[in-house]
């Protein structure tokens, strides 16, 4: 018999041919193969008065796939749809079925969490029938999107020239500018600190910090406090109050799922969000180690914490071997809610004897280190708690006592192998005696002043995301590129600036689709999503529901919303005579030809050009940096070659190059620091 397996990668096809026998024929959809037409009322290509009826219609480009699939499948006796694991490629292999003629009741659905020979074989020794509501989930899902994204860009387009519009990318947008409007709203407030410094053995410093005045808590809001505190501490001996030691626990970290990882390959290796998932479906869909290919991590799109017995049992087996009995530690219980995708495992290593050492020279750089992370947060979530002992030691003088904090990690446990990702501070205090005297070296004072929250990183945005329950974890690198493509956010320093015309389209959804575009809301969407795939919710209910309460809201945004004209500077466009305008990108206003994109005629303004720093952009190498203005007058540098060249940071660049990485180097606060990399110039 001649059996038909059909996957969306090419990648993953080739690594998964060599697993199967000579009677397995594998190849690929190269991803979707059909989605919604572009034709019927508002190019929707859904017909919302019959049902929410779809018209799909085979992506373009991929006609000569879809041939050579229907020719493979004709000369097939059984065919095996093996996309991937969850909702997406539930829907995939419906489409395949269906743009391929077959009996849904009858076509082999294969499911596997993993790329390796064991999995893939069992898998196919256990093929079941499509999931119509994991295909009624996804189809609900993308009418709705489709829905909202093309009647919503298209008003934003019309009203305000912005270019689009989506029902979480726009709650991303939102969080960000409510962001930016709590820092400019926010009021620094002055407060003190006072340490009493002590000088021990090999020039070693204890410092003890003011907490409390007659056993409650302190504030220091002036000098004026300061003065007093000082004047009735001075030259007098610091008593030992108390002296508390305390033995702790530190347990190890759940292993990733998708959000998790994101995050953490942002903070700890600088990756985005979207390089992350890039490289992670790589190591997914199979790597060439040695004389075979194989994958190295399960499937990367996944909200469950939980790993296979087989996988664990191996786990415990390496940390003994390698660490010791005392270093094991006890199976992952997961405390996710019953509406979390449970369908497969955490992202872990496929294999727990495949360490990174072993992988290093089968893999890329960057390969490498997410495997490692994966792989070393993987093991240790296995792993026994480190032990710490905690001590504090109070110092009391005059009814003002101060404070100082030490901690020794007595046991690894599991940072044997995390400990490259998770620092513990390691700070010893001296064998101080109750009851004795000590005498400080100093006491010094320092001012400081609160600060207001912190800008959006992509760490922290997809984490407010995923807390929030705004969008799937898989979507988060696409909704992140997007805003940035749109011009509606700018990445400086790794911290997320609203544009003006971000700012912009942000408050009028906000204004005039507060119902939709709300963290609530999209939240709901995501519940009731899940509700359809397991059964519970029925999806063209599910539809009308949301139509009934978005046709009123967006023809009365047609109505109110204020329309915004490009304004007329009185000038021609030297180059097509057509009539000059003030137009808006991602970073501000300019002056431009009207007939733009025809024209791309961009005059220097006092709007967008300001003063010549008479440094080449870093990017181009072709343009200088000039400093410009936003709307509001914030001052920002940009390349004069925009919108060729889209390079801009918020701090002003200086005429010299990173040692380390030859980007340029820019003045934040009263640090030279890179504009590109984590370098710091020295004092």
């Amino acid at each position: 018999m001649k059996h038909l397996v059909i996957v969306e990668s090419p990648a993953k096809s080739k690594t998964i041919e060599g697993y199967l026998g000579k009677d397995f024929i594998v190849t690929s959809s190269v991803g979707h193969i059909r989605d919604l037409a572009t034709t019927g009322q508002h190019g929707l290509g859904v017909d919302v008065e019959n049902g929410f009826e779809p018209t799909y219609k085979t992506i373009t480009g991929k006609a000569k796939v879809v041939r050579e699939l229907k020719k493979a499948a004709k000369e097939a006796d059984v065919i095996y749809l093996a996309t991937d694991p969850d909702r997406e490629g539930e829907a995939i292999s419906w489409h395949l079925a269906e743009i391929l003629g077959l009996d849904t009741a009858k076509v082999e659905r294969v499911v596997f969490n993993e790329i390796t020979k064991k999995a893939v074989q069992s898998a196919f020794d256990h093929p079941r029938k499509i999931d119509i509501n994991l295909v009624h989930s996804q189809e609900a899902r993308r009418i709705l999107d489709r829905i909202i994204g093309f009647r919503l860009s298209k008003l934003l387009q019309s009203k305000i020239k912005s270019k689009s519009a989506g029902r979480v990318q726009s709650v991303a947008l939102r969080l960000i500018v409510e962001r930016e409007r709590e820092i400019e709203a926010f009021i620094p407030e002055e407060y003190w600190e006072i340490y009493v410094n002590h000088f021990m053995a090999e020039n070693h410093v204890i410092a003890f910090k003011l907490a409390k005045y007659k056993n409650k808590k302190i504030e220091l809001k002036s000098s004026a406090d300061v003065d007093n505190v000082l004047t009735a501490i001075t030259n007098k001996d610091f008593i030992v109050e108390s002296i508390t030691s305390k033995n702790t626990a530190r347990a190890p970290k759940q292993p990733f799922i998708t959000a998790r990882l994101q995050q953490e390959a942002a903070s700890k290796l600088g990756f985005t969000a979207k390089k992350t998932m890039s490289v992670a479906q790589k190591l997914y869909e199979g790597m060439k180690i040695g004389s075979e290919t194989v994958g190295l991590i399960t499937y990367m799109r996944t909200d469950s914490v939980r790993l296979s017995d087989d996988f664990v049992d191996s786990a415990f087996d390496y940390i003994i071997s390698n660490f010791g009995k005392e270093y094991k530690g006890t199976r992952i219980k997961s405390k996710k809610a019953d509406t979390t995708q449970d369908a497969h495992e955490a992202i872990r290593p496929t294999a727990v004897e495949r360490t990174p050492e072993k992988m290093a020279k089968y893999l890329e750089k960057d390969e490498f280190r997410l495997y490692e992370l994966i792989w070393s947060r993987t093991i240790a979530s296995l792993m026994s708690k480190a032990k710490l002992d905690n001590t504090k030691v109070i110092l009391e003088n005059n009814l003002y006592t101060f404070q100082a904090n030490g901690q020794i990690l007595k046991f690894e446990g599991y940072l044997k192998v995390y400990k490259k990702f998770e620092k513990v501070s390691d700070e010893e205090l001296p064998l101080y005696v109750e009851g004795v005297s000590i005498a400080p070296i100093e006491i010094a004072n320092s001012q400081h002043f609160t600060q207001p929250p912190a800008r959006y990183g992509e760490a922290s945005l997809v984490k407010v995301l995923e807390e929030q329950g705004i969008g799937r974890p898989s979507t988060y690198a696409t909704i992140i590129d997007t805003i940035q493509k749109r011009g509606y956010v700018n990445l400086d320093q790794k911290r997320f600036f609203p544009s003006e015309q971000g700012i912009l389209t942000s408050d009028n959804l906000t204004k005039h689709f507060e119902q939709i575009i709300n963290v609530d809301y999209t939240a709901k969407i995501e519940s009731d999503l899940d509700s359809i795939a397991r059964g519970e919710m029925d999806e063209i209910k599910f539809l009308e529901e949301f139509y009934q309460n978005f046709v009123p809201a967006i023809d009365a945004a047609y109505e109110n919303m204020e329309k915004i004209e490009a304004k007329e500077v009185g000038k021609q466009c030297p180059d097509c005579a057509s009539p000059l305008v003030v137009r808006r990108s991602r970073y501000g206003e300019f002056i431009g030809c009207s007939n733009y994109p025809e024209c791309k005629y961009i005059e220097p303004s006092e709007n967008n050009i300001q003063v010549s720093t008479n440094i080449h952009c870093p990017k181009c190498a072709e343009g200088e940096i000039i400093e410009k203005k936003t709307r509001r007058g914030k001052i920002f540098f940009g390349c004069n070659k925009y919108p060729d060249c889209d390079f801009a940071t918020w701090y002003k660049p200086i005429d010299k190059k990173c040692p380390k990485c030859e980007s340029i180097l820019i003045e934040k606060g009263k640090k030279i620091t890179c504009s590109s990399c984590d370098y710091i110039e020295e004092e």
